[in-house]
């Protein structure tokens, strides 16, 4: 009777070390796959991640550069409403205004707009029965956005209804 245990043992001995073999190969097979997929996506998302803060980078370091040229902007501005623009100088002038437009600087406020506090910074105040909301009725210093970012608020004088 020992024997004939021994051996149905025997006989199924190799099938159950077949199935935990095979069982164990499948496993670590899926274990692995889960990883590096799991693996791929976080290098995806973690590229994403390093190109979107990297551009961001970019967009703050062109601001900051753009901001320091506002007061040369504003320079030639005056400059040029006073007619002393000629010659060479306008021409240099002319070139940094239109390198800074291609660069994505934008100048805004314009008289008779609504007044926004988001984009405009009140240094005069008046009140009149000729608007009905508060408006920006004179542009003071314009103001400057680059690439939906306010680098400056218009200065305005602000009316408002009575």
């Amino acid at each position: 009777m020992t024997d004939a245990t021994d051996t149905t043992v025997t006989d199924t001995a190799p099938e159950v070390i077949e199935d935990l073999h095979s069982e164990a190969v499948t496993d670590p097979v899926t274990v692995l796959t889960a990883d590096l997929q799991r693996l791929q996506a976080e290098f995806a998302n973690y590229k994403k991640r390093v190109d979107r803060d990297r551009a961001l980078a970019h967009e703050l370091a062109i601001g900051a550069v753009l901001n320091e040229l506002l007061p040369v902007l504003d320079d030639l501005d005056r400059a040029r409403e006073h007619g002393e623009l000629t010659g060479g100088f306008k021409a240099v002038a002319d070139q940094l205004a239109n390198v800074t437009t291609k660069i994505g600087l934008q100048s805004y406020g314009e008289a008779g707009t609504p007044f926004d506090p988001q984009i405009h910074e009140a240094l005069m105040h008046d009140t009149s029965a000729d608007v009905s909301e508060p408006t920006a009725t004179a542009i003071l210093q314009p103001g400057y956005k680059y690439m939906e970012r306010i680098l400056r608020p218009a200065r305005v004088a602000v009316t408002d209804p009575e």
